[in-house]
């Protein structure tokens, strides 16, 4: 399983600015090892973010987003103690779901 995302939400009046950083290889599929074999295509496809259950953000992603990618969005309405979810889903069914409380 992939490490943990970085997940800050911060609001600002009635906005809140949620920056994530996640942790994933995202190859490509182009790519070749030192043996000159082509390396698997292995990449982020879906992410979604949901604000207290309810989505706010759907993405469709494809191989090439850089590794480890990050991810700023915002919401509106979202107050200190909110909860702000987002998951990713990989093109070889991995998924990770993460949270934060909005500050």
């Amino acid at each position: 399983m992939a490490d943990p995302m970085r997940i800050r939400a911060q609001a600002a009046g009635d906005k809140t600015t949620v920056r994530v950083l996640m942790s994933h290889e995202m190859e490509t599929g182009q790519r070749k090892d030192a043996e000159g074999k082509t390396v698997p295509a292995w990449f982020i496809q879906e992410v979604t973010a949901a604000h207290n259950g309810k989505q706010v953000l759907q993405a469709e992603w494809g191989p090439a987003v850089s590794k480890n990618p990050f991810l700023q969005f915002m919401v509106k309405g979202a107050k200190a103690g909110d909860k702000i979810s987002v998951s990713w889903k990989d093109n070889k069914g991995e998924t990770r779901t993460d949270e934060a409380t909005v500050s």
